[in-house]
């Protein structure tokens, strides 16, 4: 039995669900972001039980179509772009279409209609935060942090987060820098 879960977008998330689970005696062989496979069909209890624990959790189980879509759209790119070693070659309106098996015309309008943003945006304002973790940890250049999100170009990617952030990825990555160095000297 496939359940989808709203807002399971990081790997802590994915420990919460596995233990929530685990309390309830629940068994899966797939879970990923934003889904599960359970091996056994949940009782009305038991999936209650579990709709609740994920509630406090800040999780939500889902059952309605458009919103489960919705929730598999914004996980696909999550994991594109935080999770994945390549972002996809081809743009990602055919990355989105081949890998949910939907249109890109109406994922797009119907994920404009339900979040109130275009998936482009989505996408833009993700690969900003990863560009924004990717200058803490200060282990590539900004050409290369260009490269891996595929921006065509390192002033491309400076206007975009700086379009974004108000500030240019030097002097975000400068104001970080001071306030680890602040916090070193508590």
């Amino acid at each position: 039995m496939k359940l989808l879960i709203k807002n399971m977008v990081s790997l802590r998330c994915k420990l919460i669900v596995k233990s929530e689970l685990e309390t309830l005696g629940l068994h899966y062989t797939i879970l990923e972001l934003g889904e599960v496979v359970i091996k056994e069909n949940i009782s009305g209890k038991k999936q209650i039980a579990l709709k609740e624990a994920l509630n406090k959790s800040g999780l939500e189980l889902l059952d309605d179509r458009k919103t489960m879509l919705i929730e598999k759209i914004k996980n696909a790119i999550v994991e594109m772009i935080h999770y994945s070693d390549n972002i996809p070659k081809t743009n990602y309106s055919s990355y989105l279409s081949k890998k949910l098996n939907y249109d890109y015309t109406y994922l797009s309008n119907l994920f404009s209609e339900v979040k109130g943003t275009t998936i482009e945006q989505f996408i833009i304002a993700h690969k900003i935060e990863r560009v924004k973790e990717l200058l803490i940890y200060n282990e590539l250049t900004l050409s290369k942090i260009a490269a891996v999100l595929q921006y065509s170009s390192v002033a491309h990617l400076s206007n975009q987060f700086k379009k974004i952030t108000g500030l240019t990825p030097s002097s975000y990555k400068k104001i970080k820098h001071k306030r680890l160095i602040a916090l070193e000297n508590l």
